[in-house]
């Protein structure tokens, strides 16, 4: 019985196809399965350069291009066009199997052999080639085919590799692009490493191929699949996996786990991927959690999709959604009912009452943070264990004396927290991780722990989520980004007893974003000294996009007034370039510019909502939010407004040097990390403005601009 697959660039143009021709697709390829080659008006090409190359009738006007194998079932539908518009593209290309990778490849032949004869010319007066230094038998070993590795071989400047992308095979393309930036061929095969298969690939065997190109092809086993992906054709490729992304979801680990990477590596769809795969195993409830209930609502939804388009819905029901202090509730409430929360006015008078009693030179502030970043993170529980803590990163350093008047600060307010009957979200944190670490293996609530936006948690967090599930192979698997972080306080892995070691990998390749807006947004962290969840030295070096765009507009102005009618212009651009209001965001630190900004649009007459009341995903509105509400989420066009030094870093934020030394150079960098996570949602294109004078943050990219 014949199969059909789906190609990843017919899926992203279907949703701009007009809706009666969408659902007469829909029609036609719903009763593929059951329909003869014949009752499908499966048509030969005339003149094909690839005679596996078929139309598909849609109605008098449409025709669909269908790859067909020679041998095999599997048909993959390519493209669906205006009649002459389908037999021109068909007649120009030609499919083709990556004998590196094993994937299918579609190429435009009739560019590259037009072009050939003019980049020989040109190659003929040029001092040198830019691939002259890498040998045939490695362009072979790496999948460079005859035809490319002929048109490779003219090649004398990166702009000429650039302009050619559209022509050629993205995995081809990828290795010439590698090579031409000065990787070896070494290097090009570890970075491929999750891609390039090992066993012996028949490069006539089309069915075999799409069944290895996941990264563009989407394989659909009846009509309830096919419908599912049509309803959701943009939605469908964002829980899809990139090869290199594959082999981190689908190992097998002895211990916890983790994978790094920079913004828009897929961390996130590494992490659902992984939940899913491991309930497929059957061994056991997945915990799939993260920081914010945003998120967690985000995860859900996706995990919801993949779950329709696989059709492994009884998989997912044994994946748990749940951020990490719902959990923590939960866990809490089963035990001790509903907790009477501390409120941060109310903690804030309890520890200026605590250091007026004691007649202490110490700011609430700093107690506040001490109990939290040492005798939380560190579970101090005397005088004797606080005198031997170690404090590294709190800067401001203690004698023993001092010391003696901060445990006896410490103690109070654990006093004043018991005898009022009062918790705080991070002690009812302590006390369900208590509660799960103290049941026996067999009564632990999951079976796997699968964590996204890892960094942003703290140590309580870290031993609630270590004690939910039994030590041993698969346990934990932790995903996140050090140089995104903007909640939580530093920690180490091997603090709160998880071990990664042996067991770390890190992704490197940007899918969300262009390579111009990438390396704008890395700049903003250039020689910021962040450690990873091991406690060494991280780095964003390597992290690379190969989508190319427009640079980042960058722009400040003499008043808010003048940067809002900016950003009117701006909007009012984008929109009136196609873009559609639900694939544009704003943001800006606080929540006072937001609800500006959002006035502004709609005295603009463009339709915006914010996301403090309606989630991204449920908006056909521009979305308006705070920097902080962007996390997890992605445009097509963002603009970052209020970017001036007197907004950004927010001075309510920042604890003063003088104060505590240490919180001052955390929440500085937190800052900036908050800022490079705004930028980094933006996919195609990124205003970021200001008023007055630029965010200290801003001055070393426009010193280098």
């Amino acid at each position: 019985m014949p199969r059909l697959a789906l190609d990843k660039d017919f899926l992203t143009e279907f949703a701009t196809l007009e809706k009666p021709v969408r659902e007469r697709v829909s029609e036609v390829f719903t009763k593929f399965e059951q329909a003869t080659h014949t009752g499908l008006h499966l048509e030969k090409i005339s003149g094909a350069r690839d005679d596996r190359f078929r139309t598909v009738r849609i109605d008098r006007f449409w025709r669909g291009v269908v790859l067909a194998p020679e041998g095999g079932d599997t048909y993959t539908l390519l493209k669906v066009l205006p009649h002459d518009d389908a037999y021109d593209w068909a007649k120009r290309r030609k499919a083709s199997v990556n004998t590196a990778t094993g994937g299918i490849e579609i190429r435009d032949v009739a560019a590259l052999d037009a072009s050939l004869p003019h980049m020989e010319r040109m190659a003929q007066s040029a001092p040198s080639r830019l691939l002259g230094h890498v040998n045939d038998a490695d362009m072979a070993r790496l999948g460079v085919d005859e035809q490319t590795l002929t048109f490779a071989r003219t090649l004398t400047d990166t702009f000429q590799l650039e302009a050619a992308r559209g022509l050629l095979p993205p995995a081809q393309w990828e290795v010439l692009y590698g090579l031409s930036a000065g990787m070896s061929p070494e290097e090009v095969w570890s970075e491929m490493g999750a891609v390039i298969v090992q066993e012996q690939i028949d490069p006539e065997d089309l069915d075999a191929a799409v069944r290895r190109s996941s990264d563009r092809v989407a394989l659909v086993e009846g009509p309830e699949e096919l419908m599912a992906a049509l309803e959701h054709p943009f939605d469908l490729w964002r829980i899809y996996l990139h090869p290199t992304q594959r082999a981190v979801v689908e190992a097998s680990y002895r211990g916890p786990a983790r994978v790094s990477g920079g913004p828009g590596t897929g961390k996130t769809v590494v992490a659902m991927h992984r939940a899913h795969r491991l309930a497929l195993r059957e061994r056991g409830p997945v915990l799939l959690t993260t920081f914010t209930s945003t998120l967690a609502e985000s995860l859900e939804q996706n995990l919801a999709l993949l779950a329709e388009t696989t059709g492994a819905a009884q998989a997912t029901e044994r994946v748990r959604v749940e951020h990490v202090d719902r959990l923590a509730h939960r866990v809490f409430r089963e035990e001790h009912g509903r907790p009477q929360l501390l409120t941060p006015a109310r903690e804030k008078e309890l520890w200026q009452r605590i250091v007026a009693e004691l007649e202490a030179d110490l700011s609430p502030a700093f107690l506040s943070e001490e109990w939290r970043q040492v005798v939380l993170a560190q579970r101090v529980g005397s005088a004797a264990e606080y005198l031997q803590v170690k404090r590294a990163g709190r800067g401001r350093g203690l004698g023993p004396a001092q010391k003696a008047v901060v445990w006896q600060a410490m103690w109070q307010f654990r006093k004043e927290l018991s005898a009022q009957q009062l918790w705080t979200h991070e002690t009812v944190c302590e006390e369900a991780a208590r509660l799960l670490a103290e049941r026996p293996d067999a009564d632990k609530p999951f079976r796997h722990v699968v964590v996204d936006e890892a960094q942003d948690l703290h140590a309580g967090q870290w031993r609630l989520l270590r004690a939910c599930v039994p030590e041993g192979a698969d346990d934990l698997f932790i995903a996140g980004d050090t140089h995104q972080r903007i909640y939580g306080p530093k920690i180490t892995l091997g603090e709160v007893g998880v071990n990664v070691r042996g067991r770390a990998s890190k992704l490197r390749l940007n899918y969300r974003t262009t390579g111009e807006i990438l390396g704008w947004s890395l700049e903003l962290m250039h020689a910021q000294a962040v450690q990873d969840l091991d406690g060494v030295q991280d780095s964003l070096a390597g992290c690379r996009s190969e989508m190319h765009g427009q640079e980042p507009a960058v722009k400040g102005f003499a008043t808010w007034e003048a940067e809002l009618g900016h950003l009117k212009e701006t909007v009012r651009g984008w929109l009136g370039a196609g873009v559609l209001p639900a694939e544009i965001g704003v943001t800006a630190r606080s929540n006072r510019a937001v609800d500006q900004a959002l006035l502004a649009l709609e005295e603009a007459q463009v339709r915006a909502t914010a996301l403090a009341r309606t989630p991204a995903e449920g908006s056909s509105g521009v979305s308006v939010g705070t920097m902080h509400r962007m996390k997890g989420l992605e445009f097509r066009c963002l603009a970052v407004v209020g970017a001036g030094k007197d907004q950004l870093p927010a001075p309510r934020s920042i604890t003063p040097h003088e104060e505590d030394p240490g919180a001052h150079v955390r929440d500085l960098l937190r800052e900036r990390s908050l800022l490079f996570v705004a930028c980094t949602r933006a996919r195609e294109q990124l205003s970021v403005s200001w008023h007055q004078e630029p965010s200290p943050f801003l001055e070393a990219l426009l010193l280098r601009s």
